[in-house]
């Protein structure tokens, strides 16, 4: 029987890792993700599962990869600098070909920064991070039900690609309280099959789980093998939300929380008068190129919001291929643009 609860976007994460049947988690305390650590201690054993403070963030990552390497469904969440500190360990993931999901609640930077929300890991996430010729699929929420909904998409896009999924939110979605509904009866998605795991191997031959590969040509080998997973996941599974494309003159591209401003904004401009769309990008790699690119056939303009100082924006005139005018709007340090100023920018947008 599915119930509603009230719930902050962190302890979400938790509920939709154990609805997704995640059986480790390894991470280290940093603010705004703290309930996240706290709640999953206390929730992942009693689901049969490990919890495990790590000593490190270096030692946390690295924990994961030991037990994706054994088949389990295993996670990590830490907030940006301590994301940073993962990345080493993250492209080691990805070189060995293992999937493992990471949430980052960014905050604001560089540095330690402060602990206000920001979105300012935006290039982090989506262009590697780490050593190497490799992508994370990245997902951005956008509410306290997303929080829970999409971590069942990343575990199993994690599993069905054997790349590491990254979940990332903000400050202010892992703080804030909205209701969640969810079945905590429903059933554990169907595993995959992982032939390749560390099982024992009693009845088979051994398998390698590694990123090193020493002999001639062998490393540019799995790079092209993992380069040809990475165009069909780029086919696959661009994700977004998408409102009044067909009538609109102007296109808002903003993502996660900021993304609800940018609609409240959006829908007072077309009381207005103003044709104005809004596509809100749900996985941030593979970017939803596709739908922009489309779009930038009709409109006249373009603007991207972030709580930053144009990261997305890049990928937004990739995929807009000059066909329209992109703008930027962004705040950094913790800021955010506010519904007023994104109003302000559209109307003067649309003078010129």
């Amino acid at each position: 029987m599915p119930k509603k609860i009230l719930i902050t976007g962190n302890e979400a994460i938790v509920e939709g890792a154990l609805a997704a049947g995640c059986k480790f988690y390894a991470g280290y305390p940093i603010t705004p993700q703290n309930e996240l650590i706290a709640y999953m201690s206390e929730k992942l054993p009693e689901a049969g599962g490990v919890f495990i403070q790590a000593e490190s963030e270096l030692a946390a990552i690295n924990m994961v990869f030991g037990a994706s390497a054994t088949g389990f469904r295993a996670m990590t969440s830490s907030s940006s600098p301590g994301i940073s500190l993962k990345q080493e360990g993250i492209s080691y993931i990805a070189g060995a070909e293992l999937p493992a999901v990471i949430v980052n609640i960014m905050r604001g930077g560089p540095g330690l920064g402060n602990i206000s929300p920001a979105q300012s890991d935006y290039f982090q996430a989506t262009k590697g991070g780490g050593h190497g010729d490799y992508h994370s699929i990245v997902l951005a929420p956008a509410s306290i039900q997303e929080c829970f909904d999409l971590m069942l998409v990343a575990f199993d896009l994690a599993d069905e690609y054997r790349t590491p999924a990254i979940i990332l939110g903000d400050g202010l979605l892992g703080q804030m309280m909205e209701p969640l509904i969810f079945d905590p009866q429903a059933p554990n998605p169907k595993p995959y099959s992982k032939p390749w795991a560390l099982t024992g191997c009693k009845d088979r031959k051994p398998n390698i789980v590694r990123s090193l590969y020493l002999g001639l040509g062998a490393l540019e080998e799995v790079n092209l093998r993992m380069q040809s997973r990475y165009k069909k996941i780029i086919e696959d599974q661009q994700r977004q939300e998408a409102f009044h494309l067909d009538d609109c003159d102007y296109v808002l591209v903003a993502y996660g929380s900021m993304s609800r401003i940018v609609k409240a904004a959006m829908l007072k401009l077309r009381k207005e008068g103003l044709k104005i769309g809004l596509i809100r990008p749900i996985t941030l790699w593979p970017f939803p190129s596709k739908i922009i690119t489309q779009a930038a056939k009709k409109a006249k303009a373009f603007l991207a919001v972030e709580m930053s100082l144009g990261q997305m924006l890049e990928d937004v005139k990739l995929a807009v291929e000059g066909r329209a005018a992109v703008h930027f709007l962004g705040r950094a340090g913790g800021e955010m643009p506010s519904e007023e100023e994104i109003i302000k920018k559209i109307e003067i947008i649309s003078k010129k």
